[in-house]
């Protein structure tokens, strides 16, 4: 990036899982791939880089399955470690560049949370690895997505929740999780449903932070 250039806040899409990150994320993508569109704080700047699916490519290249999260804690454990180490090393990779992110740091933590115990959580939260992600966090744009929408669906390579509580608690954990660290964040309302309309959200919070 031009030394000249401001530095952009990055941007998180978060929370349980099957509420639309990586959609809004792909769709910021476009927005941000047009013509004079990469503008922030009335000032051109150069387009992100895009931190996308790093579970998935976890699970695919560490051969774990969804079910690997619930049915054996060793196993989930060791699948979260993982994907908090990915996530660290990508938003290394990313060096001096802002980026736009479909997970964070803390979706591992609280996955360990629910499927491993408090202890597993909390040893993952003292790693050095956490401690870059949450600070980076802190100087971010942090969305979360919120669950309770109709469109819950099994693409048979993700965790899906038992039932609509279970997927209404996770996002619950989340906020939890980001109130408890003091780290700032807004909602998408599971009302909003329109996908430019999400996007635009995303923009007019983007621009004025």
């Amino acid at each position: 990036m031009d030394k000249d250039s401001p530095r952009p806040t990055n941007i998180y899409i978060i929370g349980a899982q099957c509420t639309g990150k990586t959609t809004i994320v792909n769709s910021l993508r476009d927005h941000f791939g047009k013509e004079g569109s990469c503008v922030w704080r009335g000032q051109p700047v150069p387009p992100p880089v895009y931190l996308m699916e790093v579970a998935r490519t976890v699970l695919i290249e560490h051969n774990f399955k969804a079910e690997d999260i619930t049915s054996s804690p060793t196993r989930s454990l060791q699948l979260q470690k993982l994907i908090l180490q990915a996530q660290a090393q990508a938003e290394r990779a990313a060096g001096d560049t802002w980026f736009v992110s479909d997970r964070s740091g803390l979706d591992p933590i609280i996955y360990a949370r629910k499927y491993v115990g408090e202890n597993a959580a909390q040893d993952m939260m003292m790693t050095q690895q956490w401690k870059e992600l949450e600070e980076t966090m802190r100087r971010s744009l942090i969305v979360v997505c919120e669950a309770g929408m109709d469109w819950l669906t099994d693409d048979g390579v993700r965790l899906m929740p038992l039932d609509r509580e279970e997927w209404i608690g996770f996002h619950e954990a989340f906020v939890a999780a980001l109130e408890k660290g003091s780290i700032l964040y807004v909602i998408i309302p599971k009302g909003m449903l329109d996908l430019q309309e999400r996007v635009e959200f995303v923009l007019r919070y983007w621009e004025n932070i």
